[in-house]
């Protein structure tokens, strides 16, 4: 497309783009922005080097005019979006790129692969974190998933709530905060389990947390207590029924004196599984496989479509897509929130070609993040989960049942 809108005369042709969702992720009634902060990033440093051009060029991928363009590539141009850990509905403008088309048309993929997966995480993550209520959920997905995604993940996990990360990759790059356990193979690399204890205890002190399920529970807590004595920090539960299992070892903590160690369950945790466990003794949770993985929405399906360009008199035309079931709505669009005078979200506002009126107790969505190619939205990781917990605490209440359903806010097109 670069090559041939440049050979045509269009390439340089004002552009505006947008990231958008079409749909939520089927049953979900809300989702969450995340990887703001990535892509912000990825476009200050998106450029094509020498070898990059050389594999180009070698390949015959390009001709030497596009090679030339390339090789003098910088994102000029403005961008606003959803500001990271907000929430957004169906056909929410969630980034908005205005620019040449040559330079906006190149972002498209990394714009589309860190929002699809960040978000599809984070909204995951929330569903998590609001069944989890008080209780801290811990991320602990590195191990199912790619190298690189697992950071990203225990970012976005962090953003929608997750008090803190097994992934120390994520500690250096963005600051989460990390904590972990021990695994089965370190007891069972000792000679006994008591010899597996006593070695962590001493190395890394009473607060620390035990697993128990290797061989009998019962028999290990008993351990666990005798070895740190009543200050041991927590035990933790990874096999069978979590509820009745926490509910045996809380009885036989308060037993042995042990009534401020804690009890950390994993094994496959979901938002189901978390919300079926509220009312056992449990005080936090480790989550992996399901949280990674989007707990079954591993994408949030955004797309990224031009929605209007420049006419011959210097105005900006609106265009869309009008393919069946994949309908885009043309023009620059501007959003807010629409919420009643309690601060409760009632609809999305999206105005095409002007900002929708704010009544007073509306919110706008839309923020600067890139102008003329300078980031300008770069904020701490603790705005961004500040942000979440406010927005969606807005939300009306049927956004905490677990159940599947419809979005809970409508979303109301004003203007063209």
């Amino acid at each position: 497309m670069l090559q041939a809108a440049l050979a045509g005369g269009t390439a340089h042709r004002r552009s505006v783009f947008e990231l958008f969702p079409r749909r939520l992720p089927e049953g979900r009634r809300y989702g969450v922005v995340a990887g703001v902060g990535r892509a912000l990033d990825a476009i200050e440093s998106f450029q094509f080097d020498h070898h990059v051009l050389g594999v180009l060029d070698e390949g015959g991928v390009v001709d030497e005019a596009t090679l030339a363009w390339l090789a003098d590539y910088r994102f000029t141009g403005d961008v606003w979006g959803y500001a990271e850990g907000e929430i957004y509905f169906p056909y929410s403008p969630l980034v908005v790129v205005e620019a040449s088309f040559a330079e906006a048309v190149l972002l498209e993929t990394v714009l589309l692969s860190i929002y699809n997966h960040d978000s599809a995480i984070a909204s995951a993550a929330s569903r998590m974190t609001m069944a989890a209520g008080d209780r801290p959920c811990i991320e602990m997905g590195s191990r199912r998933t790619h190298e690189e995604a697992a950071v990203a993940a225990a970012r976005a996990a962090y953003v929608a709530g997750f008090a803190s990360s097994s992934n120390l990759a994520a500690r250096e790059r963005y600051g989460v905060p990390t904590a972990g356990t021990s695994a089965h193979s370190f007891t069972l690399l000792h000679d006994s389990e008591a010899d597996a204890f006593r070695a962590q205890v001493a190395s890394l002190g009473t607060g620390t947390t035990l697993l128990v399920d290797t061989y009998d529970v019962t028999e290990a807590v008993r351990l666990g207590v005798e070895i740190a004595g009543p200050e041991l920090g927590a035990v933790r539960l990874d096999s069978g029924d979590l509820g009745v299992q926490a509910r045996q070892v809380r009885d036989q903590l308060d037993a042995l004196g042990a009534t401020g160690t804690k009890i950390v369950v994993t094994s496959d945790l979901d938002e189901y599984a978390i919300a079926a466990l509220a009312s056992a003794p449990v005080n936090a949770y480790g989550v992996g496989t399901q949280l990674v993985t989007g707990s079954g929405h591993p994408t949030c399906g955004f797309v990224y479509k031009l929605v209007a360009r420049e006419g011959d008199d210097g105005d900006l035309l609106s265009v869309a897509k009008k393919s069946k079931d994949k309908i885009s709505i043309g023009g620059r669009k501007y959003a807010l929130r629409r919420r009643n005078a309690d601060g409760v979200a009632e609809a999305e506002i999206v105005g095409i070609g002007e900002p929708p009126v704010d009544d007073g107790d509306d919110r706008g969505l839309l923020v600067p993040l890139l102008t003329d190619g300078e980031v300008v939205g770069r904020e701490p990781l603790e705005a961004a989960r500040e942000r979440h917990t406010a927005a969606r605490a807005e939300l009306p209440p049927p956004a905490q049942q677990m159940s599947r359903g419809e979005p809970v806010i409508e979303t109301v097109h004003l203007g063209d």
